[in-house]
């Protein structure tokens, strides 16, 4: 199969923090009084992300969907605080924090990203995003300086869908209107990446940065740039 497209996760494929979640949780919350380590906070980040809805809003207006995601958020913070007490100055924090986290330099891109998708875009490739992300990720791309790269960027919050549905890949699709096994699927979760995308019919492909993935049963790379060698093994 001679691919078209090739869809790519962000958070953890494309971009990562500057800084360990919890390290800037920690910086701006003792700004407002309240003193908690670092490693709590990652693995209270860990843990009440993985538990929360998804960060998609099915039915909701266009105009209201910058509110829903911000409450999404706000209501995931509030929660990785509960085991800390009372935190007066709550409000303040989180808008504080919000607003780093729609910055750019508060996110860096792995340092083979620029390179291998300006090859990508050598062979004519249609490119996009599909992210379980916000709004702030279109900002984020374009200071990063990779937006241009893309032909379109899917995200959870407006798509009314998060990976795994079938929906979200199915709406990129639809975008390009390309047939599902004409796309790569590229990303870091076994589960939302990898089978979500091989569930809706793409070939869904795991990035496993550290190699301690158990997933066996989907093509694997360690580096974006190891995508050329399985790009030319499908003709």
């Amino acid at each position: 199969m001679v691919f078209k497209a090739i869809f790519f996760d962000a958070a953890g494929t494309l971009i990562k923090t500057t800084r360990p979640v919890g390290e800037s949780y920690a910086r701006v919350a003792q700004r407002f009084g309240m003193e908690v380590l670092p490693g709590q906070l990652t693995e209270r980040f860990r843990r009440c992300f993985a538990s929360s809805p998804p960060l998609a809003f099915p039915g909701a207006q266009p105009d209201r969907i910058q509110e829903w995601e911000r409450q999404w958020w706000k209501d995931l913070v509030r929660r990785i605080f509960e085991p800390y007490g009372r935190f007066d100055g709550f409000e303040d924090y989180f808008s504080e924090l919000f607003e780093y986290f729609s910055r750019a330099d508060s996110w860096s891109l792995y340092p083979e990203i620029k390179e291998t998708l300006a090859a990508l875009r050598e062979r004519d490739l249609i490119l996009a995003v599909i992210s379980n992300f916000d709004s702030r990720l279109f900002g984020i791309l374009e200071g990063l300086g990779i937006a241009p790269c893309f032909d379109s960027i899917v995200i959870s919050s407006h798509a009314g869908r998060a990976k795994p549905a079938r929906e979200i890949f199915h709406r990129a699709l639809e975008t390009h209107r390309l047939k599902a096994e004409e796309a790569m699927h590229i990303g870091d979760s076994p589960d939302k990446d990898a089978a979500g995308a091989s569930a809706a019919g793409l070939t869904g492909v795991l990035l496993d940065r550290s190699g301690r993935s158990a997933s066996d049963n989907v093509p694997r790379l360690q580096n974006l740039k190891a995508i050329f060698s399985l790009l030319d093994r499908a003709g």
